[in-house]
C-alpha cells in the first residue's frame, strides 16, 4: 500500500489537522483539550464511552468505535494503557484509517512490543511516530509536556503541529520509530521517576515511624541540594491525604516498572532499587490502590 503522508506546513506555520485520540484517561483527556484549544478538529474514543463523551463540552467529537474515530483523520494519537491494548485498539481502528495518516503512539509500551507496533503500522499503511511523553496530569493539562519522538524527517513538520499543542519541548531521538530509541529514553527517564517516588514514600514512612514530623525533615532540607520539587509534590499528596488525586496512577507505574525491568534484563543490567520499588507498587495495587497516585507506594511501608 502506498503511504502518502499529510502535506507538511512550512516551518513555523500552523496547520489545522483532523486528529483522532484513542484513549482519554488522565493524559489523553488533557491532551485532547489542548489539541482542541490549538484549533485542531478532534474526535475521541475510549473503552469507557462516558470518559470520551465528557470531552464533548470541550469541543471534541465523541465516537463509539475506534474505526469511527479515525475516519478521515490526518493523525491518530494513541494514549492507551499498554502495548497489547494499543495493538488491539489499532486493529479495531483499521477499517477507518486513511492510508498515509500519521500514527503518533504516545503510550509507554517498552521494547518487546515495539517491533509488533512497527509491523502493524506497515500493515495498516500508516506512518508511525513513536512519541512517549514525560509529564503527568498537571503538565498535560497545561500543555507543558516533553515529547520524546522518533520518526521520519519528512513528516516532522506535521507532527510538530500536534506536539506544539501538547508540549514545550520535543526531543527527537531518531528517524526510525521501529528502532525504539524514544521508548528506550522514556524507560530510562521513568526509572528515575520511580526511584524518586519510592524514596519519597519511604522517607515519609520512616519519619513517621521514628516519631519525626515529616514536615521537620522537609524544613531541614529546604532550599538545599537534598531538596527536590518532585519530593515536595509527592510528600504533599501523602501528608495531606490526597492520594486519590492521581496525576499518574499506581497501577500504571507498576506496569512501567515491569517494562523497565524487562528491558534491563535484556541488556544484562540489574536494578535492585527498581525491583524494590516494583514490589512496593505491586503490593499497593493488590490492596486495591491502583487508581490512586503512584505516591500510594507509601502505603507499602
Amino acid at each position: 500500500m502506498t503511504q502518502t503522508a499529510p502535506t507538511p506546513s512550512p516551518e513555523g506555520v500552523f496547520r489545522s489537522l483532523e486528529i483522532a485520540v484513542l484513549g482519554t484517561g488522565i493524559m489523553g483527556a488533557a491532551m485532547t483539550r489542548n489539541l482542541v484549544r490549538a484549533g485542531h478538529g478532534v474526535r475521541v474514543w475510549n473503552r469507557t464511552h462516558a470518559t470520551a463523551a465528557a470531552l464533548v463540552a470541550d469541543g471534541a467529537t465523541a465516537t463509539t468505535t475506534p474505526a469511527e474515530a479515525v475516519h478521515e483523520a490526518d493523525v491518530v494519537l494513541t494514549m492507551l494503557h499498554d502495548g497489547p491494548v494499543t495493538l488491539e485498539v489499532m486493529r479495531h481502528a483499521a477499517p477507518g484509517l486513511r492510508p498515509g495518516a500519521l500514527w503518533v503512539q504516545s503510550a509507554t509500551v517498552g521494547l518487546d512490543l515495539q517491533p509488533a507496533i512497527a509491523a502493524l503500522a506497515d500493515e495498516l499503511g500508516v506512518v508511525l511516530i513513536d512519541a512517549p511523553v514525560l509529564g503527568t496530569r498537571e503538565p498535560a493539562e497545561l500543555g507543558t509536556l516533553t515529547v520524546l519522538a522518533a520518526g521520519p524527517e519528512d513528516v516532522r513538520a506535521t507532527a510538530s503541529s500536534v506536539f506544539d499543542a501538547l508540549a514545550t519541548r520535543t526531543f527527537w531521538t531518531g528517524d526510525d520509530a521501529a528502532a525504539g530509541s524514544a521508548q528506550r529514553l522514556k524507560l530510562v527517564a521513568n526509572s528515575w521517576v520511580l526511584a524518586l517516588n519510592n524514596a519519597a514514600g519511604e522517607v515519609m514512612a520512616l519519619a513517621r515511624g521514628l516519631g519525626v514530623p515529616p514536615e521537620l525533615f522537609l524544613e531541614l532540607i529546604d532550599g538545599g541540594p537534598l531538596d527536590s520539587g518532585y519530593l515536595r509534590a509527592k510528600s504533599a499528596l501523602i501528608l495531606e491525604d490526597r492520594l486519590a488525586e492521581a496525576s499518574f496512577g499506581a497501577a500504571t507505574a507498576a506496569k512501567d516498572a515491569d517494562l523497565i525491568l524487562a528491558a534491563a534484563a535484556l541488556a544484562g543490567v540489574r536494578l535492585d532499587g527498581l525491583e524494590g520499588a516494583q514490589a512496593r507498587l505491586d503490593r499497593v495495587v493488590a490492596d486495591g490502590h491502583g487508581d490512586e497516585d503512584m505516591a500510594a507506594a507509601y502505603r507499602a511501608s
